[in-house]
C-alpha cells in the first residue's frame, strides 16, 4: 500500500501534523505503533484538536478509551500498552465504538490483535536524530484517499 514519510521535531511539530492528519481523516480507525515516548499521544492530541478540542488530552493508558464527542462524529483514543489479554476488549464492548461515522485512534494495536478491525491508517514513529520520523501507511481505499489528502496538502473537514 502508499505511504508518505514524514519528519518532525519537537511537540508542537507532532501536535500540528496530528492537526493537518485528522483534517484530512474524520472517521476510521488509525493504528499508532512506536516505543513508549515516542509521541503517540502527542499524536493524538493533534488530532483531537483539529476537531475543535480545547482542553487536555490525555493518555488513556489505565481506561483503556478515552471518548471526544463531536457534532460530527465521535472521536476513541485508545492506549492499550497495559491490555493484559486481547479477550478483555471484548468485555468492555470493543465493537460498539467502532462505527462508521467515528473516529477511532488506537495506541499499542498489536495488544488487541484479534479483537480489532484493520487500520485504515498506520503510523509507525521512530526517534531520528533530534526528531522523530513518522512514516504513515494507507491500509485500505480510505486510508489511500487520506494519504492523497496529506501528499497534496488539501485538508479536507
Amino acid at each position: 500500500m502508499a505511504a508518505v514519510s514524514v519528519y518532525v521535531e519537537g511537540d508542537d511539530a507532532m501536535v500540528a501534523f496530528g492537526q493537518r492528519l485528522g483534517r484530512a481523516m474524520t472517521r476510521g480507525v488509525i493504528h499508532l505503533r512506536g516505543d513508549l515516548g515516542a509521541g503517540k499521544t502527542t499524536l493524538c492530541r493533534g488530532i483531537i484538536r483539529s476537531r475543535g478540542h480545547q482542553g487536555a488530552v490525555k493518555s488513556p493508558t489505565y481506561t483503556l478509551v478515552e471518548p471526544y464527542n463531536f457534532p460530527d462524529g465521535d472521536v476513541y483514543h485508545f492506549d492499550l500498552y497495559r491490555l493484559r489479554d486481547p479477550e478483555e476488549l471484548e468485555y468492555m464492548g470493543i465493537r460498539d465504538y467502532f462505527r462508521p461515522q467515528h473516529l477511532c485512534i488506537l495506541e499499542w494495536p498489536e495488544r488487541g490483535a484479534g479483537f480489532l478491525p484493520p487500520a485504515d491508517i498506520l503510523v509507525e514513529i521512530t526517534g531520528e536524530g533530534a526528531g522523530r520520523k513518522l512514516v504513515v501507511t494507507a491500509q485500505s481505499a480510505l486510508g489511500g484517499a487520506v494519504l492523497d489528502r496529506i501528499g497534496n496538502g488539501t485538508d479536507i473537514s
